[in-house]
């Protein structure tokens, strides 16, 4: 599913990553865990292709085989889209669109034809219990209604894994709660391979794997 090896990565003089290698398997939810500058949100923007290493040279990043370090940039936008689904901590939900608008806009940016894509939406929106918020923006749902919405955004499009930073940290208990308990009813639904960066001990502790960063490397 996801092969890393060697990754680095450096702003300035400061080295953020230092060689860092991890795999991942196919229907694994994998948390990385630890302490602030770390290097977790880092790792979590490279295997999500949002940004690359340092050391491209020697380094290497496969996605479902598919080397993504050699795709070009228009290509590579169209893996993102079509491959990995992001969660953040702050939904990241537009304002002026509905709750079914903004599940939609992966499937848009893949040009899937509006009534296929709402279609699909209605299906993720149902299934996690937003059936009647499909007309609502996003200020008029509570904030686990607006992160339940990202989480189907996320799913949209099919992709083979979802990447989460920090995802439950701007819920109140309850709300985390319920969250973390839908990924793992997601991959058992769906298959989904999940990768959670937290500081949430429960949530990193309900992981198949949890993998700790020190210093910019995997110690465990």
């Amino acid at each position: 599913m996801i092969k890393a090896k060697n990754i680095q990565k450096h702003y300035g003089k400061l080295q953020v990553l230092k060689g860092v290698d991890i795999e991942i398997k196919k229907g694994e939810v994998v948390s990385i865990v630890g302490a602030s500058g770390a290097g977790k949100t880092t790792l979590l923007q490279i295997l999500g292709t949002l940004d690359s290493p340092s050391n491209q040279n020697n380094s290497s990043l496969h996605i479902n085989e598919v080397d993504v370090m050699q795709l070009k940039d228009k290509n590579l936008a169209r893996f993102r889209n079509e491959h990995i689904g992001f969660i953040f901590q702050f939904h990241q939900l537009l304002p002026e669109f509905t709750a079914l608008e903004n599940v939609c806009i992966p499937a848009f940016i893949k040009k899937t034809p509006k009534v296929e894509a709402e279609e699909r939406a209605r299906k993720l929106l149902d299934f996690l219990g937003l059936s009647d918020r499909y007309d609502h923006k996003p200020n008029a749902l509570s904030g686990g209604e607006q992160q339940r919405v990202a989480v189907a955004r996320s799913l949209m499009n099919n992709p083979s894994v979802v990447l989460a930073d920090e995802p439950s940290g701007n819920l109140d208990s309850e709300s985390a709660d319920n969250l973390h308990k839908l990924f793992f009813q997601l991959r058992d639904e769906f298959g989904q391979t999940f990768v959670l960066v937290t500081h949430n001990s429960e949530l990193a502790n309900m992981a198949d794997r949890k993998l700790t960063m020190v210093d910019g490397q995997i110690v465990s």
